[in-house]
């Protein structure tokens, strides 16, 4: 297994259910050293959330389960003065302190910037909210539906019937960690030309806007208001979703060659010199005739099958899948994208988590522990801090 791009990082996390986590686990997967800040006898928010009672009663629930493997757990309260100290003792030795309170919470609990620099001037200190530190919004409490909300990504999200929708999963609480992260890494990069750390404001409002690509840039530029069409990409024809003899395919034959390939092998030749067809914009008007003649000839083999023939071709194709169907694919197995961990709790049962679809080397970068308990590591207490500060100091002596 190659060193892992971040390995002697050492990342204090003190965020709770889905945005913070989310981003201190991917960076803990390629190679950080993540200890969780939690509150004594409640823990992250995620330990109750998620589909099993029973996990969640035991502060294991599947949230938690999901973002938090490979992290160590460190109870502490903020509000006692010997905790407190150990807690400071930990941002002497750290490289990032992330977290997702509301904005100013952090500053209040004192640890403002000024603080934070002197405590460690070389500290990565990085906040996820829902609006950012500062703007009008800034104070409003913010969980990823109001996001979705907020954004416009509801408004444009089903079709003309059933907009605004709500995309299925958590997607700006995703977004803003994986923004978080990638913030992170660039500061760290940063301070070892210039020996400084840095102060940064993540909005998951930003970060989800500009992730939502053409429609928020088609208004901006040519004043175009987007509007929902379902499964339907606005910016070709044929590019959707499409009946086949047993289900869903979604067909991108964005380019002029792929619609001709695509064409030929359904038996729709004749599509590719009519007027209403042949040119890209022409199809986008027409787009409903055109999918008509489409659904009729998938129609005649089901959709592995043309999944197959039209991929083999170079015409972008694949079947729409169910989650138990997608997880099963050959190629994440291929990837080794899945983990099989024990449970945290000592049971015989196989807890299964995601990577990151990054290989470094060739190799996955799978989380070598599972999720911890609640304080799991806090009988190390003194040892970890111990560490991390003699850590610290040898890595200064090495670049001084």
């Amino acid at each position: 297994m190659p060193e892992r791009p971040l390995s002697g990082i050492r990342v204090l996390d003190l965020t709770n259910v889905l945005a913070g986590p989310y981003c201190s686990y991917h960076l803990m997967l390629l190679g950080a050293e993540v200890v969780k800040i939690e509150q004594p006898g409640k823990g992250d928010l995620a330990r109750a959330l998620g589909p099993d009672p029973e996990l969640n009663r035991s502060g294991i629930g599947a949230s938690f389960l999901a973002q938090n493997a490979g992290k160590q757990s460190l109870a502490l309260d903020l509000k006692d003065p010997a905790d407190r100290a150990d807690f400071e003792q930990l941002v002497r030795g750290a490289d990032v302190l992330l977290d997702n309170f509301r904005a100013g919470v952090l500053a209040r609990m004192g640890y403002d910037g000024a603080r934070l620099d002197a405590l460690n001037p070389r500290l990565v200190s990085c906040s996820i909210t829902g609006f950012g530190q500062s703007g009008p919004m800034s104070g409003a409490p913010a969980y990823d539906q109001i996001i979705q909300g907020v954004s416009g990504m509801m408004s444009i999200t089903g079709t003309t019937d059933t907009a605004p929708l709500r995309v299925g999963f958590p997607v700006c609480d995703s977004l803003g960690g994986m923004g978080a992260a990638l913030a992170i890494s660039a500061a760290l990069l940063g301070r070892e030309r210039t020996g400084q750390g840095a102060h940064l404001d993540v909005s998951m409002l930003e970060v989800s806007l500009s992730a939502m690509g053409w429609a928020v840039s088609n208004y901006l530029v040519s004043g175009i208001d987007p509007e929902p069409m379902g499964d339907q990409n606005a910016t070709a024809a044929p590019s959707g979703t499409f009946e086949t003899a047993d289900g869903g395919l979604n067909i991108a034959a964005n380019r002029q060659e792929q619609f001709a390939t695509l064409c030929r092998l359904t038996g729709l030749s004749h599509l590719i010199h009519d007027a209403r067809f042949a040119e890209r914009e022409a199809r986008k008007l027409h787009r409903a005739e055109l999918n008509a003649e489409l659904n009729a000839a998938l129609s005649q083999k089901t959709a592995l099958e043309w999944e197959e023939t039209l991929s083999a071709a170079g015409v972008p194709a694949a079947r729409v899948l169910t989650v138990p169907e997608a997880v099963e694919l050959e190629q994440l197995a291929h990837r080794g994208f899945f983990t099989d961990l024990p449970y945290p709790d000592g049971s015989d049962r196989t807890l299964r988590v995601s990577g990151n679809g990054v290989l470094v080397d060739g190799e996955p970068l799978p989380p070598a522990s599972p999720p911890p308990l609640l304080d799991q590591h806090g009988e190390e207490r003194a040892r970890l801090i111990a560490r991390w500060r003699t850590d610290s100091r040898a890595t200064e002596a090495l670049r001084s």
